[in-house]
């Protein structure tokens, strides 16, 4: 059984998240053979405040 750990910045829309979790399933099933039952797919939304890229939080002001 897959489980695919998603983080990714909040923001994103349920549609998005579905559109998401679908792929990620359908590419599963064709790729490991697998019962798309047997895919697990948890996403953990982060907060801006919370994620730092080259030592700056994704809340701050970008240049």
């Amino acid at each position: 059984m897959p489980t695919y750990h998603v983080e990714m910045m909040e923001g994103r829309t349920l549609e998005q998240k579905k559109k998401l979790v679908a792929e990620l399933t359908r590419v599963s099933v064709e790729v490991l053979a697998v019962k798309p039952e047997s895919v697990d797919v948890i996403i953990t939304d982060i907060k801006r405040e919370n994620w730092a890229t080259g030592g700056k939080l994704w809340s701050e002001p970008r240049d």
